[in-house]
């Protein structure tokens, strides 16, 4: 059976507020490690979130 190409990774707020979202990354097109601006409600404002491993 063919290995899967994408994979789960968690993006962590990089407000330190220790909000996450769990999203899905396609390891052939991204090789590199994902960055987004997005919501954290926590913080109430957009703010980068960087890729880290689900544990």
């Amino acid at each position: 059976m063919a290995k899967s190409n994408t994979i789960l990774i968690k993006l962590v707020s990089t407000a330190d507020t220790g909000y996450f979202y769990v999203t899905k990354k396609n390891t052939r097109n991204m090789t590199g490690k994902m960055e987004m601006r997005k919501y954290d409600p926590v913080a109430r404002k957009h703010v980068a979130f960087k890729e880290s491993k689900i544990k």
